[in-house]
């Protein structure tokens, strides 16, 4: 070949190359939806964590994934709707936080892949097969809330030792709340007290709730643990402030809000470290269903000492000293 026809050559080849920085295809943006039975207000902190914890992972969102959120805003007969939105929208895994809102992703999609969070008993709620191998398209973690119904009454009896009569805030269209009502029945037995129970789904329904437990001198009051109620935080803590009831909630956002006690696990680190850590896995080609279902290792108690103090109740030392945080 003479000199012309391989500069000619090396020309046309230079051409037909694509440039350097095109060649490499662009990374996918990888869609992860997020579904929780509250409010968008109140989660941020949730949401906060799962994103925490996939940055912590490698993850940059706007880059590599991103995160698309539907809330129910305590409406719990909008989960369906807000879990099929997400399933049309086409993300490739969705988180739940609290049991109505797995249920619902669950009725919604048996592909998409599902990490379920904050689901009191997965396994009795039929979300999953078993922890071991949940099965199906779904894995995730429990806060193992059906169990710690006891923890709350026992707890709450030691911080008020003559209470007698205790009132209980439950949710009849959170799935597990009815099958749960037996571990506090089974506990207050052995405590011999009194419980009264006050159902709502809605929360124009909560100061009728509350109000009719007063009617039945109710002196202390436990909360479960519900999307609906996390959405209604701040009326809860209102409402038991007005009729100076102490009260032992499932949220430690309820203590730091005024309540006067939470146990339970923290939702939000739970989120940042199990959510994160199962959704990084399946977006990089695990099955789910090969995935055990997580339990907390940890459960805090948080006293707001400045509630007990408003109330007139002074905490026993024993108690105290098993608390984790201590709000003053």
């Amino acid at each position: 070949m003479d000199r012309r026809r391989f500069l000619l050559a090396s020309l046309a080849g230079a051409l037909a190359a694509p440039v350097a920085g095109d060649a490499q295809p662009a990374a996918k943006l990888w869609r992860i939806g997020y579904l929780d039975q509250g409010s968008e207000a109140n989660n941020r902190l949730y949401v906060g964590g799962l994103r925490q914890g996939l940055g912590d992972l490698g993850w940059v969102e706007g880059r590599t994934m991103v995160i698309e959120s539907r809330f129910a805003e305590g409406k719990t007969d909008q989960l369906p709707r807000l879990a099929a939105e997400l399933v049309r929208s086409k993300v490739d895994v969705i988180v739940t936080s609290t049991t109505p809102a797995a249920l619902a992703a669950k009725h919604a999609t048996m592909t998409v892949p599902i990490v379920i969070g904050f689901v009191a008993d997965p396994v009795g709620s039929g979300i999953v097969a078993s922890l071991a191998r949940p099965g199906g398209n779904i894995t995730g973690w429990t806060h193992s809330g059906r169990e710690l119904r006891a923890k709350y009454l026992a707890l709450l009896k030691d911080a008020v030792p003559s209470a007698t009569r205790f009132g209980v805030l439950w949710n009849p269209a959170n799935q597990v709340h009815q099958p749960s009502m037996q571990n506090i029945e089974d506990a207050a037995r052995q405590l011999k007290v009194e419980l009264h129970l006050a159902g709502a789904r809605e929360s124009k329904e909560l100061e009728r709730a509350v109000s009719g437990l007063m009617k039945k001198h109710i002196q202390a009051l436990v909360v479960f643990p519900d999307g609906m109620f996390q959405s209604q935080t701040s009326q809860i803590v209102a409402l038991a402030a007005r009729y100076r009831l102490p009260a032992v909630y499932g949220l430690r956002e309820f203590a730091e809000a005024g309540g006067l006690m939470a146990y339970g696990a923290n939702v939000a680190t739970m989120h940042q470290e199990l959510s994160a850590s199962l959704v990084d896995k399946i977006l990089k080609g695990a099955r789910p269903a090969t995935l055990p279902v997580a339990q907390p290792t940890k459960f805090d108690l948080l006293i707001n000492l400045k509630t007990a103090k408003a109330l007139g109740l002074t905490i026993p030392p024993s108690l105290l000293a098993r608390a984790d945080q201590i709000i003053e």
